[in-house]
């Protein structure tokens, strides 16, 4: 795979075609986002998914694990691990379902509900430091085109995708160069 770091991070090393890509300058702006929550994250003292897991019980409740991976989208046996984790730093406890006893339920304990709030503050410096070149409007338009793209995002009423305006061929929009 092609990363940012072997293009230096720099639009023009970038071959044409794809400069001022959408996809191309999406994901190059995911995987720095990604970088730069992560590294928040980790000097919040956080590893990968416990965010996702906290936040998901602190708004829903206790669940199943298996509930709870699937709705974040969690491989279940990543999701054991990211459980053991959790439970091991004491931000979680998971007891056996009384009505299914094949069942974890998993719950937030006090020390994940000062934890969630410890990594609110490192998401937040994260998408900071993500953002700030953007004023506060530019921001919210951000954030209200991104959620305008999702599972849907892409396809006509009949389900293709739409036709481009990029180089003959090609079906890409928005290419600069030619």
């Amino acid at each position: 795979m092609i990363s940012d770091a072997s293009c230096g991070h720099d639009q023009s090393s970038a071959p044409r075609r794809l400069q001022g890509t959408a996809f191309w300058l999406l994901g190059r702006a995911a995987r720095q986002a990604e970088r730069v929550t992560q590294e928040r994250l980790f000097e919040a003292g956080m590893r990968r998914g416990f965010y996702g897991v906290l936040a998901t019980l602190e708004e829903f409740g206790p669940g199943a694990q298996a509930e709870i991976g699937r709705r974040l989208g969690i491989d279940p046996s990543d999701m054991v691990a990211i459980l053991n984790d959790l439970e091991r730093e004491g931000y979680v406890s998971r007891e056996r379902d009384p009505d299914d006893r094949r069942r974890n339920s998993v719950s937030l304990t006090g020390a994940g509900e000062q934890a969630l709030l410890r990594f609110d503050g490192a998401i937040a410096d994260a998408q900071d430091a993500m953002l700030g070149s953007l004023s506060a409007a530019e921001r919210d338009q951000l954030i209200g085109l991104l959620e305008q793209l999702g599972p849907s995002a892409g396809r006509t009423a009949a389900g293709a995708s739409p036709a481009g305006s990029g180089p003959a061929g090609t079906g890409l929009t928005g290419v600069a160069g030619g």
